[in-house]
């Protein structure tokens, strides 16, 4: 028997699935509108084959791999898809969780939007100019924001500040 409470429950479960699937969230990165645009092509081209899949297909470097967590010099770390800068070096600092970790990005450097790969809702990070993802913020960061800006080093370069 059907009953009211049972097409409640379906219908709340339908409707929440389909706001976390990969089609989805697919059909509304396609509607988004960057300064930088390129084709597959062309990116595949601009990019070495890693920075490609996490850039372009959202892909995450294994923890612990980047040089760019030994990276302490004063500078900027920007976007390696488009050159934007996206973080001051004075805001990175160490997670322990094997990625470059920043508690805020540079103004309006970055965008965000919800990430409900992996079976779970998270907020994904991406570059406000390009559109290349860059990692995922989290609320344990240290303060002054108490956020964790978690970005994969394949998609950051650094740039050292000049005396």
């Amino acid at each position: 028997m059907v009953t009211r409470r049972f097409l409640l429950t379906t219908s709340a479960a339908a409707l929440a699935t389909a706001f976390v699937t990969p089609g989805w969230l697919a059909a509304a990165r396609a509607a988004e509108m960057f300064k930088v645009t390129h084709t597959d092509a062309e990116w595949q081209k601009l990019l070495n084959p890693a920075q490609y899949e996490v850039l372009r297909h959202e892909a995450t470097e294994r923890p612990f791999t980047s040089p760019l967590l030994d990276e302490h010099r004063n500078g900027i770390f920007a976007c390696a898809g488009c050159d934007l800068d996206l973080f001051a070096s004075k805001t990175k600092f160490d997670s322990g969780t094997g990625w470059p970790s920043f508690y805020e990005p540079l103004p309006q450097a970055v965008g965000t939007r919800v990430d409900g790969s992996l079976g779970m809702v998270r907020t994904e990070v991406h570059c406000a100019q390009c559109g290349g993802h860059l990692g995922h913020v989290f609320d344990d960061g240290p303060k002054p924001t108490g956020l964790r800006y978690c970005m994969n080093g394949l998609a950051l370069k650094f740039k050292p500040a000049t005396a």
